[in-house]
C-alpha cells in the first residue's frame, strides 16, 4: 500500500471518527470530518515520506480545467469550420509521438484527444510511443492538436507519477 493511500484512508478515518462523535450520520458532518482530517494530515505532512496527497487532487482539477479549456476552443474552431458557407478541409492522417510509457497513460491522452472535437486516435503503438490521428483539418489542426497533446502530456504526467 502506498503511503498516499495511507493518507487518503487515515483521512476517512478521520472524517468517520469525527461523524461518531457529533452522533451525526450524515453527508455534511462526513464532509466536515473530511475537511477536518484533510488539513490535520496538511498540517503534519512533514512527517509522511511521500507528498501530500491534496496536491494530487490540485494536479486532477487542472487536467480537467484543461481538457474543459481544450474542448471550448476546439469547438468553436470546428463550429467556424462547419458553418462557413463552402466547406473547406482536408482531412487527413498524421503521426505523433508521446513521451508517456504506461498504458494507462497513453490511453488517457488518446481518450482526451479523441473527446476534442476535430480529431479522433486512430492507432496507437504503445512500444515506440506513437500515435496515428485523424484530424478534420490536417493543415489547420495539425499544429493545435499536437500543442494540445502537449498540454494534455505534461498534466498526465503531473497526475500519474
Amino acid at each position: 500500500m502506498t503511503k498516499i493511500t495511507t493518507q487518503i484512508l487515515l483521512n476517512l478515518l478521520i472524517a468517520f471518527v469525527w461523524m461518531l462523535l457529533n452522533e451525526s450520520w450524515n453527508i455534511v458532518i462526513f464532509g466536515m470530518g473530511y475537511a477536518i482530517g484533510f488539513f490535520i494530515i496538511l498540517s503534519m505532512r512533514r512527517f509522511f515520506p511521500e507528498p501530500f496527497y491534496g496536491r494530487k487532487i490540485i494536479f486532477i482539477f487542472k487536467l480537467f480545467s484543461l481538457f474543459i479549456i481544450e474542448l471550448l476552443k476546439s469547438c468553436v474552431v470546428v463550429i467556424r469550420q462547419v458553418t462557413r458557407p463552402k466547406l473547406n478541409i482536408q482531412p487527413g492522417i498524421f503521426r505523433s509521438e508521446t513521451v508517456l510509457k504506461s498504458d494507462f497513460e497513453i490511453t488517457l491522452l488518446s481518450t482526451l484527444l479523441t473527446l476534442t472535437p476535430g480529431s479522433v486516435v486512430m492507432e496507437i503503438d504503445p512500444e515506440a510511443g506513437v500515435m496515428f490521428i485523424h484530424a478534420m483539418d490536417v493543415t489547420e489542426f495539425r499544429n493545435s492538436i499536437t500543442k494540445t497533446k502537449r498540454k494534455f502530456e505534461k498534466a498526465i504526467i503531473e497526475v500519474m507519477r
